[in-house]
């Protein structure tokens, strides 16, 4: 079985996927507590973006995510900036039980999970993390903004709809950045007995090229519907002519939703 974020895709996901900005990080280390004591788990950490980042500010981060490539490219972007304190684990949610044995009780200040906790069992989640943390320590669902097929300014909307003629199919799910989402994390958290559930925002605007649009469209594309190789040029055209003619940049407006609650 082909796996959805696999070779090439991870590629694309390293290079193209927006990264985090720095006060988002700045708001986990407050409302935790964190500091060079901590050890922090990144689950789904996908190639680190988030990971490496909190690295600098903790004792260890583990990254944990199901796909392999995005590991090796993950352990690859540490060694790049001289991280060292950050250890990559292969495996997902359902695994987080085993992590008891190999951590022992109260060892995590706190998990982080972005936008691939849409893929998860987060009530099943939630439970399992719950004997990992340390007191006052607690869990992030961080959702680090909008897909840009979904995002609400002049250009989206044509590019949904190009994506969805392609694939003939369409392309709804959010990756967890609904209202509606956020407020099943938060019944969840509290179902799972963490307190003092809020919700921090950090809102910036950016500026993106064709190219870089088109990339974030592969990086989100599972692997075996990637088009070939050969063909990747034709649909790189293609979703360009999806977007207004004649624009060099196309703006979009990033809204980071960091939802916290703790042990």
């Amino acid at each position: 079985m082909t796996r959805p974020f696999s070779g090439d895709v991870a590629g694309y996901y390293a290079k193209y996927r927006r990264g985090y900005p720095p006060q988002a990080v700045d708001a986990l280390q407050e409302v935790f507590g964190l500091g060079t004591e901590d050890v922090v788990l990144d689950l789904g950490c996908g190639t680190g973006r988030l990971a490496l980042p909190l690295a600098d500010r903790v004792r260890s981060v583990i990254g944990m995510d199901p796909e392999p490539d995005m590991l090796r490219l993950a352990g690859e972007a540490a060694a790049e900036q001289g991280i060292g304190n950050a250890t990559w684990m292969l495996g997902g949610d359902r695994d987080v039980p085993a992590l008891r044995t190999l951590l022992g009780r109260g060892a995590l200040a706190t998990t982080v999970i972005g936008n691939a906790i849409h893929w998860m069992r987060h009530e099943e989640l939630f439970d399992a993390l719950v004997p990992l943390l340390r007191p006052g320590g607690g869990i992030a669902v961080v959702a680090n903004g909008t897909p840009l097929r979904l995002q609400e300014n002049s250009w989206s909307p044509a590019l949904r709809a190009g994506l969805e003629r392609h694939f003939g199919t369409g392309l709804a799910p959010s990756c967890g950045t609904l209202p509606q989402d956020r407020d099943q994390y938060r019944q969840a958290l509290g179902a799972a007995g963490l307190t003092e559930a809020r919700e921090v925002v950090v809102e910036y605007t950016d500026e993106l090229t064709p190219e870089q649009i088109v990339g974030g469209v592969f990086s989100a594309v599972p692997a075996d519907r990637l088009p070939a190789p050969a063909d990747r040029p034709a649909f790189a055209e293609y979703v360009r002519r999806c977007l207004p003619a004649g624009q060099e940049t196309f703006t979009e407006h990033v809204r980071v939703a960091i939802l916290t609650a703790r042990a």
